[in-house]
């Protein structure tokens, strides 16, 4: 589905500290390659989040304002940093963690999400396999939340009414951060929560493939 020019909407840096704002303190959270990333760089005041790499990092904190160590980076190799009481080890602990239900919550980029919750994120038909641990996060976490952009590059709705993309796991998806908006799946259900700033509900039937229903938080009631 082709659609309309979309109004403008939050920053990437924007849809981090969106997400971000939405942590609750002592979550123990995975960021996935992507947008997620930008996460650590977003902390906010009065809330400790544990931020977790599946390559074997748990606390990871923002990058470094000197010089890096090549050593220490995140799970799309970029530099960050490590809080105190931070800790490294392999893979296989790593997705222990992952598989074993220790995490809150993980925060992966997708391709499609459809509206039913179905997640597609490792691979576009054509192109190269990239599985990496997305599937272990999808059904190992207590929470998955996706952070994307509303469209495509080709300015393709990624809320669809069905993934065509390969999928990561089936009805996995627990809410969905976008530069446009705030959707969640109340109760099986597909549901706009929340505008980006001067974004309306109308406009984003437009651009959207998926059927979603309205039902707008209001302050206070936010988890």
């Amino acid at each position: 589905m082709t659609t309309v020019l979309p109004p403008a909407g939050l920053s990437r840096a924007q849809l981090a500290r969106r997400v971000a704002d939405d942590l609750r303190d002592g979550w123990c959270v995975n960021v996935g390659i992507g947008a997620p990333l930008q996460l650590p760089a977003q902390a906010t005041p009065g809330k400790e989040i544990i931020y977790h790499c599946e390559h074997g990092l748990l606390g990871v904190g923002p990058p470094p304002e000197g010089e890096p160590d090549p050593d220490i980076t995140d799970a799309g190799k970029n530099p960050v940093t490590l809080l105190e009481g931070a800790a490294a080890f392999d893979s296989s602990l790593s997705f222990a963690i992952a598989r074993g239900g220790r995490l809150d919550l993980c925060v992966l980029g997708a391709l499609q999400v459809a509206e039913n919750g179905d997640l597609a994120n490792w691979l576009v038909p054509g192109g190269n396999p990239g599985v990496g641990g997305a599937m272990d996060l999808a059904v190992g976490a207590r929470r998955l939340w996706v952070m994307m952009t509303h469209l495509d590059k080709q300015g393709n709705a990624k809320l669809r009414k069905h993934c065509t993309f390969p999928l990561t796991g089936a009805e996995v998806v627990d809410r969905v951060y976008t530069d446009l908006a705030v959707f969640e799946f109340a109760g099986g259900v597909l549901t706009l929560r929340e505008c980006a700033p001067a974004v309306t509900p109308d406009q984003l039937a437009t651009l959207t493939e998926a059927t979603f229903t309205v039902d707008l938080w209001t302050r206070g009631e936010l988890e």
